[in-house]
């Protein structure tokens, strides 16, 4: 098996805009290796939530190629994406998107209800999850009864319910006060002393530096690294 998790070449995202392409994302080459924490830097619109979500098949390339343990994503329909997705990534987002009308517990099962874990088996799981991130106790609370760190732990919960390889994180801080900020990087760097691969986004240069083996830096779609 290859060390390497994640590998682009060219990567480009363009979206039309009158008699013209607006890029969000020009030619990005790099990799990741399994096991790295990777941050990405930029200011708003530069174009690094763009790559994660190509990275995390959201979202199609214009052009360029990437790879997700080896095989190459960027031209998989729909359904192969969302089979893709569902085997191998883990999404953590500054919104959290949960579901609103569903308990914590019943959250972090969504991303195996297609599988063929049994029920029981999955509701255990998901309990457990739920009890790593001290949410042991709020398991029938639903999103509206919880603070926004607790959302954002069980979103991490939700993330870690199909055990992926890798985590992508679209800056699962930025809306959270200081205090529950540095509880999910706590969380996120435990998981990453663990052997998660995870790339996050961020715009926050200290949480960057605190979690992160490896800072890249985008602006305008173009990618630097530190």
């Amino acid at each position: 098996m290859s060390d390497l998790i994640i590998e682009t070449q060219d990567l480009a995202k363009s979206y039309p805009k009158r008699s013209t392409q607006a890029f969000a994302l020009r030619r990005a080459t790099f990799t990741v290796h399994r096991g790295e924490f990777v941050a990405i830097m930029g200011r708003s619109g530069s174009g690094k939530s763009t790559l994660l979500y190509v990275i995390g098949c959201l979202i199609h390339a214009t052009s360029g190629i990437c790879r997700l343990e080896g095989r190459d994503i960027t031209n998989l329909n729909e359904r192969e994406l969302a089979k893709v997705r569902n085997q191998y990534i883990g999404f953590v987002f500054q919104s959290f998107q949960l579901l609103p009308s569903l308990s914590a517990l019943r959250n972090v099962e969504l991303p195996s209800l297609y599988g063929k874990q049994a029920r029981r088996e999955r509701r255990d799981h998901a309990r457990r999850l739920l009890e790593r991130v001290s949410l042991g106790e709020r398991l029938d609370h639903r999103p509206p009864e919880l603070s926004g760190g607790e959302a954002q732990r069980v979103a991490i919960a939700r993330a870690l319910m199909n055990d992926p390889p890798l985590i992508l994180a679209d800056e699962p801080t930025g809306n959270l006060d200081s205090t529950s900020g540095d509880a999910v990087i706590d969380l996120l760097t435990e998981l990453h002393r663990e052997g998660r691969t995870i790339i996050m986004v961020t715009h926050d240069a200290e949480v960057a530096r605190r979690s992160a083996d490896r800072i890249l830096h985008i602006r305008d779609g173009v990618l630097l690294e530190e």
